[in-house]
């Protein structure tokens, strides 16, 4: 990214990198004010809104400030899943030897959450992201898996991350148990144009960039684009950035921007 140094930016903050700092915005606030509430309850959780609002980066940041030494973190990122591929994702994450007897496998693993949690005084964290394509026999398990000492304790933190089509698979009439047990849910919702704003400012900050280097009209392009997604933000600031190196500009205008939208709209 040698390309940005001229602009006073020491990285591109506008892909994935290891530089990638918390924005407190709204959803942000609201999510991890409930999440940490969910630390002292336990229980299962729920995160939804459409592609791109940052559900998962959020809760990257959450796991991150997390004692290591109090949580046993278990993350599923793929949920198109059978229930053996399921238990056998669990017991690969917990260090346990995988049965071919189904039973033996919810034996195993919720003995070793009890392990975890009465001996060790750690709480498993498990998190199923893109939980909207988990099969409904995975649903189902759950509950099972999920039930310890008669339904009387939850020595766990189950978060089910997914696109808002999961609320209407739990509403299911099938799922209803499962969805009575959900004690935290949250639907993250597209950020306003004040917002969008500061998100922009405050990843050039973070990447050390102490001038105005959109114009007003970009601004307003790219925020009007992108709709409040945060996603579609980091992909056309990221060609923005590109185009305004190789025309030589020493800021974003607006014709540059409605390029930058141009080449990454499909």
């Amino acid at each position: 990214m040698n390309y940005l140094l001229k602009y006073g930016i020491e990285y591109n903050p506008f892909i994935k990198n290891n530089n990638d700092e918390k924005i407190e915005l709204n959803n942000t606030k609201q999510l991890l004010f409930r999440l940490r509430h969910l630390e002292e309850t336990k229980g299962i959780g729920l995160i939804t809104g459409e592609p791109g609002l940052g559900k998962s980066t959020t809760i990257r940041h959450w796991v991150k400030d997390l004692n290591p030494n109090l949580y046993k973190i278990i993350y599923i990122p793929h949920s198109t899943v059978s229930v053996h591929e399921f238990y056998k994702e669990l017991c690969n994450e917990l260090g346990l030897e995988e049965y071919h007897s189904k039973r033996k496998n919810l034996n195993i693993i919720q003995s070793e959450i009890k392990r975890l949690w009465y001996e060790k005084k750690m709480t498993p964290l498990i998190i199923l992201d893109e939980a909207n394509y988990l099969p409904s026999s995975v649903l189902n398990d759950l509950k099972i898996l999920l039930n310890f000492d008669m339904d009387s304790k939850e020595p766990y933190i189950l978060i089910l991350i997914g696109q808002n089509a999961i609320r209407n698979v739990l509403n299911m009439k099938a799922n209803e148990a499962l969805k009575q047990r959900i004690s935290m849910n949250y639907n993250f919702q597209p950020l306003d144009k004040d917002e969008s704003k500061m998100y922009i400012d405050n990843k050039l900050k973070q990447a050390g960039v102490n001038k105005q280097i959109l114009s007003n009209e970009a601004y307003n392009q790219v925020i009007g684009s992108a709709a409040g997604i945060p996603r579609k933000i980091n992909q056309y600031m990221d060609k923005a950035l590109l185009l305004m190196e190789n025309k030589k500009l020493d800021i974003i205008d607006e014709i540059t921007m409605m390029e930058a939208i141009d080449e990454i709209t499909i």
